[in-house]
């Protein structure tokens, strides 16, 4: 009775399953052809509707020819998206629309646009006192692309020709670079020089200082490591003249700069090739090094001690140690000396406690360079002065009044 029972309910819920799968089905089909009628989209910087995506601020400053802004923006890259944030100064004259007295009031809403070779930006936002911010969005120039491919350059995609716009790239900086003799760019590299700093104004600078590298890396590679056309003119300025780039990147590479040089030569010291600048740099001898030297009484001291004290460890605590343990106007050679032996103001007072008191400084080094563990302890002597000594202690320390080169105690039983 159960079985057919059973057999009953499952004939009247099979129809019922069946017609339930059916439309299931169907509306899983209705929705396929739903998405695939309705891609999802990627959001563009042109787009109004998405503001949150691209972010400005804007500081004026009193007297300042030029002023600092930032650009923020989602971008896309092969793990996604992310964030992008580029500052640069810019002359205000070149933001159509916007004023210095809007900038400056007590609060004013603002429109106003920044053109570039590779499309026009649209800002809108809030200045007060000086600092402004808003939203932005991008309309990009649909020439750019195709006079860049004829030109023979390539078209960029969307994300390179907001970043070049971004960044100036334009056509004044490739005809420069083409009448400067430079190799043709390709795409990926003139992306590269605009986010890497490489703009118009320092290519130009370079050739007014008799620089034209000719490669487009390497122009990027004086970028990264520093050398700005300041940089260039300030060493010139100095008589350092007729510079490799390359001699210009390790220069830079190592922390020589003008202010550098100048503090040495304010100091009293004579001007010195840019190699010997560079060795004493790269040991660590600074200004500030000799001026607290200078104030402990080593005043003027000639480069190539101050590189030789430098390396080996002659600092200034290690001196100021031993002036207070009442050794003061050590020669240079035998502060070099003490340091490498291992003496230092500690070790001194360990062997003046263990009764090595009114010994020089060469003897202090014999006794370290023995290379002994000298180690304390208590003892008390008998009426005899022996008898109940509490260990053996035996010590290769030379006595201070004698040329014993060992004193040995033993325990007497």
């Amino acid at each position: 009775m159960e079985y057919s029972l059973l057999q009953r309910m499952k004939a009247r819920i099979e129809p019922v399953l069946r017609d339930r799968r059916v439309t299931l089905l169907g509306i899983f089909g209705v929705l396929t052809l739903l998405l695939a009628c309705y891609p999802a989209t990627e959001v563009s910087y042109s787009n109004a509707q998405d503001p949150g995506a691209a972010q400005w601020l804007i500081e004026f400053r009193t007297g300042d020819d030029k002023v600092h802004m930032e650009m923020r923006h989602r971008r896309r890259s092969e793990k996604g998206f992310g964030h992008s944030s580029n500052g640069f100064m810019i002359a205000p004259e070149k933001l159509s629309g916007l004023t210095r007295e809007q900038a400056m009031s007590s609060g004013a809403n603002v429109k106003f646009q920044l053109q570039r070779d590779a499309g026009t930006f649209y800002f809108e936002g809030w200045f007060k006192e000086g600092n402004g911010s808003g939203h932005f969005t991008f309309s990009p120039n649909t020439s750019f692309g195709a006079e860049l491919n004829r030109l023979g350059i390539g078209t960029p995609t969307a994300e390179q020709q907001l970043s070049m716009a971004i960044h100036d790239v334009g056509f004044a900086l490739i005809n420069e670079l083409k009448s400067q003799g430079y190799e043709q760019p390709t795409l990926p590299q003139l992306v590269k020089m605009g986010q890497h700093g490489v703009h118009l104004e320092y290519v130009q600078g370079l050739k007014s200082l008799g620089y034209s590298v000719k490669y487009i890396d390497f122009l990027i590679k004086m970028r990264d490591h520093g050398v700005t056309v300041n940089f260039i003119r300030e060493l010139a300025n100095l008589n350092y003249t007729g510079l490799t780039a390359e001699e210009l990147i390790r220069t830079r590479d190592h922390g020589v700069t003008a202010k550098y040089i100048n503090e040495f030569r304010a100091a009293g010291y004579s001007q010195q090739s840019l190699e010997d600048w560079i060795k004493l740099r790269d040991h660590g001898v600074s200004m500030d090094y000799v001026q607290e030297l200078d104030s402990l009484g080593y005043s003027r001291l000639p480069v190539d001690e101050l590189r030789r004290m430098r390396d080996h460890g002659v600092n200034v605590s290690f001196i100021r140690e031993l002036k207070d343990a009442g050794y003061d106007k050590i020669p240079v050679e035998q502060l070099i000396r003490l340091r490498d032996h291992g003496v230092n103001a500690k070790f001194i007072q360990k062997m003046k406690d263990l009764g090595h008191k009114d010994l020089t400084l060469d003897e202090y080094v014999r006794l370290r360079d023995r290379g002994e563990r000298y180690e304390l302890g208590r003892w008390q002597m008998a009426d005899d002065g022996r008898r109940n000594a509490s260990f053996k202690l035996k010590s290769q320390v030379p006595s201070p009044k004698s040329q014993v080169p060992r004193l040995q105690l033993f325990r007497l039983n």
